[in-house]
């Protein structure tokens, strides 16, 4: 994705989003991460509101007047999580472009690795800004802290954290096989009865055990463990919906996920693919039950992060 430097030009009318300035920069961050924030405009406020120009009509949006802009320079392609912008090709000069472009950004980073290892981590460059992968990060009003170096974390899957919240139903018990710093176990949390929120990462559990603390969060129990060790700690059948977002490597743990979900409960079953229904065979070996993918977002040239809704039957 590539963001531009604007002049203005003259209003024009075009399909944008109005939300409370409390929640701006996130929204921003989002629309950006979603690829659906219009260039051509540059947004607005009054006194209570942001607005926001978007490309196409999506959910909420309105048509309002923008000022239009001209393009003066192009930004490189870089991941914004809190102050932090992952840049993503390795450029001094293109870092230091990134640190000036906004005054949220206090460190780029440049990932030298790929997710790799049982705690799934990467190795990250400093090109720009302070000598840091630690930032705070705030998402649909909750906070987290992020260390990158540490524990795995994207900022592109804040809606599909919010498409799982608004299918659940109020007093479901949830398990996170995977949990990271724990955005889905948080952000779940708020119809949730109870939340299990599991990671091999001791890292990865500390800095969860921090956000849940920062969210004042009552209804999540964190665990440092092994994810093929649950059935030993839960009867079979405990949960109504179980997140499973290890997508490089989720498969060894299916039989798990499938003994510990209810019938008629969800799994929530995360793949990196290239085709599409690519993990559709290995899950009919589990259940008999309705099955819906859906794509999240693009991860790599032919590669996609795919998400399948899968009921236990």
């Amino acid at each position: 994705m590539k963001i531009q430097y604007y002049s203005v030009l003259m209003p024009e009318k075009c399909w944008g989003i109005k939300v409370k300035k409390i929640i701006g920069e996130e929204t921003r961050q989002r629309l950006i991460a979603d690829g659906n924030l219009h260039p051509d405009f540059k947004p607005k406020k009054d006194s209570e509101h942001l607005y926001f120009p978007v490309k196409e009509k999506i959910p909420d949006s309105e048509t309002f007047e923008f000022e239009a802009r001209s393009v003066k320079q192009e930004l490189p392609r870089h991941e914004l999580i809190g102050g932090i912008a992952v840049i993503h090709e390795k450029s001094n000069k293109d870092a230091e472009m990134l640190l000036r472009s906004r005054p949220v950004i206090h460190t780029v980073l440049y990932s030298e690795s790929a997710v790799t290892g049982e705690y799934r981590t990467k190795d990250y460059q400093v090109l720009a800004g302070g000598n840091t992968t630690e930032t705070d990060y705030t998402e649909y009003g909750l906070r987290f802290k992020i260390d990158l170096s540490k524990a795995y974390f994207s900022a592109r899957l804040a809606n599909e954290r919010q498409r799982i919240l608004n299918s659940m139903k109020e007093g479901e018990r949830l398990l996170d096989l995977f949990a990271g710093v724990g955005p889905f176990a948080v952000a779940l949390s708020r119809k949730a009865s109870v939340v299990i929120a599991n990671d091999i990462n001791p890292d990865a559990v500390r800095l969860m055990d921090e956000n849940i603390r920062l969210n004042r969060i009552k209804n999540i129990t964190p665990m440092l463990g092994d994810a093929l060790h649950m059935p030993g700690i839960f009867p079979d059948g405990s949960f109504d919906r179980i997140i499973m977002n290890l997508p490089m490597n989720s498969v060894p743990f299916l039989k798990t996920a499938f003994q510990l979900c209810r019938k008629g409960g969800v799994i929530h079953f995360y793949s990196i693919q290239e085709e599409e229904g690519g993990m559709m065979e290995e899950l009919r070996k589990f259940t008999t039950g309705k099955i819906t993918e859906r794509k999240v977002r693009s991860y790599a040239p032919k590669l996609h992060h795919a998400v399948y809704d899968v009921i236990c039957e």
